[in-house]
């Protein structure tokens, strides 16, 4: 009887499948979760300080800081295979383009910056990576089907 002679023969335990691919969603995950908290705090303390300077800013802030809530929370119950979380990524990667382009054709439509602002400029261009990275992740897991959790042997 001839004997497994490379890791592909060996049998693979379930706990030790996808470690890559689960690593990268707890790292989407945190990083969601810390823009969550940094949104919510700017738009908070926006709001209060002086919500009359500049409303829509303000209030674009908090869509921001809802829309990273909402993903953090679709990726955690979902996964990769979670369309509540594409389509929250698709809205996101939308108002990130929307709000980026119009602060930067008419930056006087926002006296104040947001999250968004100049495509989240003040947050190192993360707020315009983020979304596409999470896109990226999410397609590429659909696309693997039910078998995306399981490495092949």
């Amino acid at each position: 009887m001839p004997e497994p002679t490379g890791a592909s023969d060996a049998p693979v335990s379930p706990g030790a499948t996808g470690a890559s691919s689960r690593g990268f969603e707890a790292v989407l995950i945190v990083v969601y979760g810390l823009f969550s908290l940094a949104a919510t705090a700017r738009s908070s303390v926006q709001m209060l300080r002086d919500f009359s300077f500049a409303p829509v800013a303000y209030l674009l802030s908090l869509v921001a800081a809802l829309t990273y809530i909402a993903v953090t929370i679709a990726l955690v119950r979902g996964g990769r295979r979670s369309t509540t979380a594409l389509v929250l990524c698709l809205v996101e990667l939308v108002g990130v383009l929307a709000v980026g382009t119009l602060s930067v054709l008419d930056p006087a439509l926002f006296p104040d910056a947001t999250v968004w602002s100049v495509y989240g400029q003040g947050y190192g261009y993360v707020p315009l990576l983020l979304p596409v990275v999470a896109l990226f992740f999410l397609v590429r897991g659909r696309r693997k089907g039910p078998e995306a959790s399981v490495s092949a042997r």
